[in-house]
């Protein structure tokens, strides 16, 4: 049975009122496994999630308190560089408008970019105010399910208004940085601000 659907049933826009599926993309209900490298297996009780960087303290959660931080779940679409694109599902986890919430006041105000740091050693950066949007989810739960180590369980940041891979997989921390700098990806010709409905998918 083929990955794709050629000619899926589905509206003609998402909730931005941006086409449903962006061009150049392909519609499937399967969840392919795309990751470079070994795939970390980090228990529960070893998870942290820090911030470092531009703050005036290093802070470092544990999985439970992070946990205990405001949850929300988005219904929402997921785009992957590699051309297929899957709909409508339930991600859960905690908003970085949340977390932010709890961490403006250690953030140094010349602080503008944010890299994202994984288990593994994987990188990927966004301006600050891309991970203030309202959709931005730290998700540690698909479709009502914990989030599979494959698709970067424990805990991964997604991002769906970006190709995939700006959100990373088994993340562990975000470093708050002046100036942008290259994640992996964007380090080896892919490009910077990776919007799937521009096929923003490579450096020019």
């Amino acid at each position: 049975m083929s990955l794709f659907k050629t000619k899926p049933d589905f509206p003609s826009e998402n909730s931005y009122g941006l086409p449903k599926l962006p061009p150049g993309q392909l519609y499937t209900e399967k969840f392919p496994v795309m990751t470079y490298g070994p795939t970390p297996i980090v228990e529960l009780e070893d998870w942290r999630f820090e911030i470092t960087g531009l703050v005036n303290q290093r802070r470092v959660w544990t999985w439970k308190e992070f946990m205990a931080l405001p949850q929300t779940t988005l219904h929402s679409d997921f785009h992957c560089v590699t051309h297929w694109s899957r709909f409508d599902d339930d991600w859960s986890g905690v908003l970085f408008r949340d977390l932010w919430e709890v961490i403006k006041d250690d953030v140094k105000p010349e602080a503008a970019f944010v890299m994202q740091h994984a288990y593994g050693g994987y990188t990927t950066n966004l301006p600050l105010a891309w991970m203030l949007e309202e959709d931005v989810l730290i998700a540690h739960t698909f479709n009502g399910k914990p989030l599979e180590a494959e698709h970067g369980g424990p805990m991964r940041v997604f991002t769906p208004k970006r190709y995939a891979w700006k959100g990373a997989k088994w993340i562990k921390g975000l470093e708050f940085m002046e100036h942008d700098r290259p994640g992996f990806w964007e380090q080896n010709g892919y490009s910077n601000s990776a919007s799937p409905w521009k096929e923003e998918r490579y450096w020019d």
